[in-house]
C-alpha cells in the first residue's frame, strides 16, 4: 500500500512538471545566443492563452506583407477556423463551413490537376487547400531573394532560438532601411547582416479592426499568429494538461485518506 501511495504521489509530481515544462518554448540548433528582450506574451506560462484579435491582425499582416516571399507550408486554410484559430466561429464547428475562412481560401491561387487533360491548372482556393508555396523550388526562391531562401514560417517561432521574442526582435532590429552590398543590419540577427530588406513600417497596412498599424504593433501582432501556427493545439494541451494534474492530486489525496483509514488501528 505505501508503494501505492508513494508511485501516486510521484505520478502527481511528474504531471505538475509537465505541466509547467508546456510553457517552455522549443529550442531548435541554429541562430547562436544574443541578447534578445523578453516580451510579455499571453500565450507564455501554464496558463497562458493566444490574443485572438492580435492573431488576426497577424494573420492580415502575414497575407499583405510575409506572403510575398515566405510560405505556410504546414497549414491549410481550414486550420484558421479551427477551435482555438484565429477565426474560429462555434456557430461553424467544421471549418470547411466558416464562411471567413472560405473567403480567405478564396484570396489565394491553388493549382490543381485539370480532371480532362491533366494539366496543371491555376484555380481559387476551398478551405481543405493547403496554403500555396510561394515559389516553384529552392532555386527560385533564392533568385527572387539575393541568393537567400526565405523560411517557411508555419513553425519559425519553435524553430529558433528565442521563439517569439526573437522573431519581434528580428522584425524591429533594423537600424536602417538602406542595404550596403546587398545585406540589412540587424541587431537581432546572427552576425548582424541580414538580406531580408526590412519588412514592416508605420501604416504599411490598414488594420480591419481600426488598430493604428505601427511597425512595432504588426510586428507583435504577426508574431502572435506565428505562434499560433507553429502550436496550434497549446490551448487545449494546457486545459487537458491541468485537468489531468488536478484529477491526479485529488486521487492521490483519496488513496492516501483511504490507507490512513484502512491501517489506522495497525501500529507501523
Amino acid at each position: 500500500m505505501l508503494k501505492t501511495i508513494t508511485k501516486a504521489f510521484a505520478t502527481v509530481a511528474i504531471a505538475s512538471t509537465s505541466l509547467f515544462a508546456i510553457s517552455i518554448p522549443a529550442k531548435a540548433a541554429g541562430g547562436g545566443e544574443h541578447k534578445i528582450e523578453k516580451q510579455n506574451w499571453g500565450f507564455n506560462g501554464p496558463f497562458g492563452t493566444y490574443n485572438r484579435p492580435a492573431m488576426q491582425r497577424g494573420y492580415q499582416v502575414y497575407k499583405e506583407v510575409c506572403s510575398s516571399c515566405h510560405a505556410l507550408e504546414h497549414l491549410s486554410f481550414r486550420h484558421l477556423g479551427d477551435k482555438g484559430g484565429p477565426f474560429y466561429d462555434a456557430e461553424f464547428p467544421n471549418p470547411n463551413d466558416n464562411p471567413v475562412v472560405k473567403a480567405f481560401a478564396k484570396d489565394w491561387t491553388v493549382e490543381r490537376i485539370d480532371q480532362d487533360s491533366g494539366d496543371p491548372m491555376d484555380d481559387t482556393g476551398i478551405p481543405a487547400d493547403k496554403f500555396p508555396d510561394i515559389f516553384p523550388n529552392a532555386i527560385a526562391a533564392a533568385a527572387s531573394n539575393g541568393g537567400a531562401v526565405p523560411p517557411d514560417l508555419s513553425i519559425i517561432i519553435p524553430a529558433r532560438t528565442g521563439g517569439a521574442d526573437y522573431i519581434f526582435a528580428l522584425l524591429t532590429g533594423y537600424d536602417s532601411d538602406e542595404s550596403h552590398d546587398g545585406v540589412y543590419h540587424n541587431a537581432a540577427f546572427p552576425g548582424g547582416a541580414i538580406k531580408m530588406a526590412p519588412p514592416l513600417f508605420d501604416d504599411l497596412i490598414e488594420y480591419a479592426d481600426g488598430t493604428k498599424a505601427t511597425s512595432e504593433q504588426m510586428a507583435r501582432d504577426v508574431t502572435e499568429f506565428l505562434a499560433w501556427s507553429g502550436d496550434p493545439k497549446m490551448e487545449v494541451r494546457k486545459t487537458v494538461g491541468f485537468a489531468t494534474f488536478l484529477f491526479l492530486f485529488i486521487f492521490a489525496l483519496l488513496l492516501f485518506m483511504t490507507y490512513k483509514e484502512v491501517w489506522k488501528d495497525v501500529e507501523h
